[in-house]
């Protein structure tokens, strides 16, 4: 499927991107880049690696429990998982080698899966974006406010999301990523960036219709392959 046009920010505000991804502050692998693992050969699952492994600089929570393990390209059925896919994994990857995917549980396990670290956001930070591809819930937040995230751009295998965030500029604040509980399907996750550009106030009917093609568009996706595991 061809790349979706932009329906309502402007190019300019996104072509300064690697820029901005240079200049993090001390917030790490915010591109999940940064992983130490071995890679699985292609077609095979992979199993249970550390998180400082999987994901230098962030800390994985199920629930409120703190978790010291993700699962390296595989999905869980059912149960809540955080999961680096990657390298040369056929479905999940956003951007670049690796990808971030986060399970909620459903059922008896119904507990949201979530990661989260601390870091310094740039002095001049106006908003935060991300890629991403939302299955169930995804909930950013920083500072412990939950941010008000929207749709900015299409793209083949994401959608690129974006929110205000100069209220939190030049202060340490925690970044947390969540899946809620309930999810039948992963959220996947890449390519963070502060920007100095702000968010503009949408057109609600472009944001109608890129809802709407977002969504047809996740309903003729690729299926992801079956999981092998069934637990974290």
């Amino acid at each position: 499927m061809k790349t979706m046009r932009m329906l309502f920010v402007p190019w300019m505000i996104f072509s300064c991107a690697p820029f901005w991804a240079r200049a993090q502050g001390s917030f790490q692998d915010l591109d999940f880049e940064s992983a130490n693992l071995s890679t699985i050969p292609s077609g095979q699952y992979g199993g249970s690696v550390p998180i400082s492994d999987a994901l230098p600089g962030w800390t994985g929570f199920i629930g409120t429990n703190q978790v010291s393990t993700a699962l390296q390209n595989n999905l869980t059925l059912g149960s809540p998982s955080i999961d680096i896919l990657g390298p040369d994994f056929g479905f999940g990857i956003i951007e670049g080698q690796y990808s971030l995917a986060l399970q909620g549980g459903s059922g008896s396990t119904n507990f949201s899966a979530s990661v989260s670290q601390t870091g310094l956001v740039p002095q001049n930070a106006q908003s935060l974006q991300f890629k991403a591809l939302i299955s169930w819930s995804l909930v950013v937040s920083l500072g412990g406010q939950n941010l008000s995230i929207m749709p900015l751009q299409t793209g083949e295998n994401y959608t690129l999301y974006g929110a205000n965030i100069s209220q939190f500029a030049g202060q340490d604040e925690v970044l947390t990523i969540t899946t809620l509980g309930g999810a039948s399907n992963p959220d996947y996750f890449d390519s963070i960036v502060f920007s100095p550009a702000a968010i503009p106030e949408p057109n609600p009917l472009a944001l109608l219709l890129l809802g709407g093609l977002t969504i047809a568009w996740c309903h003729r996706r690729k299926s992801p392959p079956k999981a092998l595991s069934s637990g974290h």
